[in-house]
């Protein structure tokens, strides 16, 4: 996160009540083309084929691809996009359009938020919902900024979202605010 020195006359903006980001990963819906086909060509076989080269191969291979094109439909729909949501208690991540998987972690648990300006797929092992060991937990669905939460017991969560920066400095304020002898705390 950058920091910009106050000049005189400068002031400071309110920040809301409630924040909300989104991240949209437009190639995801590639992927859910080819599981489209996939579902579209275990339909083929099974209405066009005459079924006399053997029954229980050609069943297997209609289950196969309607399997296979649900879950690869299905598993990048959840990953298209992501909605950010931060009030006062706590973060809300919910993925895709059903809002499945989702995450809440109450900034009670929060002990610092942090800007990563590079988020990257690779990274993390792919698109979705990741968890690696040196890295933690982390809600991917493309490249760029994103934000990087420590929580209290070690563990790290990261979701890439736009206007990563907003989402940390009202976190921020909020941590602030929430501590013993802050000026709010005592209210």
């Amino acid at each position: 996160m950058t920091e910009h020195p106050r000049q005189e006359g400068d002031t400071v903006e309110p920040l809301p009540e409630i924040w909300t980001g989104r991240a949209t990963n437009r190639a995801q819906w590639l992927l859910a083309a080819v599981g489209l086909a996939c579902i579209a060509l275990g339909v083929v076989l099974a209405v066009q084929s005459n079924w006399t080269s053997g029954f229980a191969a050609l069943l297997m291979s209609v289950i196969g691809c309607v399997a296979a094109g649900l879950l690869i439909l299905f598993g990048t729909l959840a990953f298209v996009h992501v909605a950010v949501r931060v009030d006062g208690d706590c973060l809300e991540v919910r993925c895709g359009h059903m809002g499945l998987p989702r995450r809440r972690i109450l900034l009670a648990h929060v002990v610092d938020a942090d800007f990563a300006p590079k988020v990257n797929p690779r990274q993390w092992g792919g698109w979705g919902y990741r968890w690696r060991p040196e890295m933690g937990t982390g809600v991917v669905v493309r490249r760029g900024e994103g934000l990087v939460l420590r929580l209290g017991d070690g563990r790290t969560f990261t979701v890439t979202v736009d206007d990563a920066e907003a989402a940390v400095r009202i976190i921020r304020n909020r941590l602030v605010l929430g501590r013993p002898g802050s000026p709010a705390a005592g209210t």
